[in-house]
């Protein structure tokens, strides 16, 4: 087939900025399509002109593979982990409950080892081990060679651009396909993969894949395992829920009894009950929360006591709470995966775990100390300044779990609050799942923040 030929049949419309389309690779021959994608994967990494650009994601995960050394031509693997710390970790999952249903949504139709269709599903933790695999028992022999068994370790550091690790990293669905994977001996391979939150904290806890060899592509996969992977996250929210109606139940005598300012809220700082005060949705529970004296995000100073299923919070006089005010934070965006604020006071600190959007939110507060309006701010992550709607629906959000540490009009740090930022060494690796035109613009030309905190 001739080059022609291979860009009409893998391209979208556009001449020659075209882009691989896989709806249309997928229609073709199986060894074509994986000859045209090694092409396209050859001259990226050798600086050439390939005969068609790359998919976004595909593009950034090379990227990031060129920077951190992996070797596109050597499988390289990690140690499996033990048997007792697999089972811990499969026991410690909030997947395993919810085995049933990815079963449900992806083994009943990609398992059958019947006809020319057979995919295996996997499921991941947040630090790409693969904690499960069901499936096609020919596919999971073929898993086996590549080393995607129970216990490996399937991060993009290690084994290249794939649908569990690159998943993980951009936390967004994706699809690999043939010799979009960056190491070559995966080739032979196709997987679509999307990550699983969990809704009660909003922290990363996996993702699931489905995977097999190159014939059995098709572009519904990737829809598929994301709707699977949003049907996990939603039972879990509805198990939620009545973990919630039970410790209301649990709590509403207790707090009509003590009288005050107090709530119960579950061991995530989702409040069941309250009295007294405003009503809130959650509270930013420190690492170290339990019973005692304990500086609390958005409340202060509290005494805290324990109740079934979570913790009863009442709040101390205002004179102590003053004592226990913020005077400083430091937001690290240092790692790939997980991003988070350290807030620290007189009397303790607490450590709070970011969203996405939340740590994009606060990278750019913390380049304009002076403030950003929500027309600005709109720019600064979406590109598109009338987006104020949902950048106040976002602020509303952050403010209400960092209680004094944000004021608005404009939006800001409190001036008296020590702000530092623990960057990624590699700029280029800052916040790797953002879109956004100031993080963009932060990667090429990174910003003058002040030394790293501690240093």
């Amino acid at each position: 087939m001739t080059q022609a030929g291979h860009r009409g049949a893998g391209a979208r419309a556009g001449g020659a900025g075209a882009t691989v389309d896989l709806t249309r690779l997928a229609a073709m021959d199986a060894r074509k399509a994986t000859l045209l994608l090694k092409g396209v994967r050859e001259a990226a990494l050798n600086g050439g002109r390939p005969p068609l650009a790359p998919r976004a994601d595909i593009r950034d995960s090379w990227q990031r593979m060129l920077r951190t050394g992996v070797d596109p031509d050597r499988d390289r693997r990690s140690g499996l982990l033990s048997p007792g710390e697999l089972e811990r970790r499969r026991n410690a999952s909030p997947l395993a409950g919810l085995l049933p249903l990815l079963r449900e949504g992806l083994v009943a139709v990609s398992g059958p080892d019947t006809g020319s269709v057979r995919h295996i599903m996997v499921v991941a933790d947040a630090d790409g081990r693969v904690l499960w695999r069901e499936g096609s028992p020919a596919v999971l022999r073929k898993a086996d060679g590549h080393g995607f068994e129970p216990g490996a370790d399937w991060t993009e550091d290690t084994v290249g651009t794939n649908g569990v690790g690159t998943a993980l990293v951009t936390r967004r669905p994706v699809q690999v396909h043939s010799a979009e994977h960056f190491v070559s001996t995966h080739h032979s391979w196709t997987c679509a993969g999307a990550p699983i939150t969990d809704p009660r904290d909003g922290r990363l806890i996996g993702a699931v894949d489905v995977s097999g060899p190159v014939v059995t592509v098709h572009p519904a996969t990737l829809m598929l395992v994301s709707s699977v992977a949003r049907l996990v996250e939603a039972e879990l929210r509805n198990r939620h829920f009545a973990e919630l109606a039970r410790l209301r139940s649990v709590a509403a005598p207790v707090l009509c009894r003590v009288g005050g300012r107090a709530l119960a809220v579950d061991r995530h700082g989702w409040a069941a009950a309250v009295t007294g005060m405003a009503p809130v949705d959650r509270l930013p529970l420190p690492r170290s929360f339990g019973a005692g004296r304990v500086l609390v995000p958005a409340l202060g100073l509290c005494a805290v006591e324990p109740l079934p299923g979570g913790w009863l919070v009442r709040l101390v006089d205002d004179e102590q709470r003053a004592a226990a005010a913020a005077s400083r934070l430091v937001l690290d965006v240092s790692r790939p995966r997980r991003w988070s604020l350290e807030v620290s006071g007189a009397l303790d600190g607490w450590t709070q775990e970011l969203s996405p959007r939340h740590a994009e939110l606060l990278y750019v507060l913390a380049l304009h100390r002076d403030g950003r309006t929500a027309a600005e701010l709109a720019g600064d992550l979406f590109g598109d300044p009338s987006r104020t709607v949902t950048v106040r629906a976002e602020m509303s959000r952050v403010r209400r779990t960092l209680g004094g540490v944000l004021a608005h009009r404009p939006y800001r740090f409190r001036e008296e609050i020590e702000v530092g930022v623990i960057a990624p060494d590699d700029p280029a690796d800052l916040l790797p799942h953002s879109t956004a035109p100031a993080v963009l613009a932060a990667r090429r030309r990174p910003p003058a923040l002040g030394p790293r905190p501690g240093a």
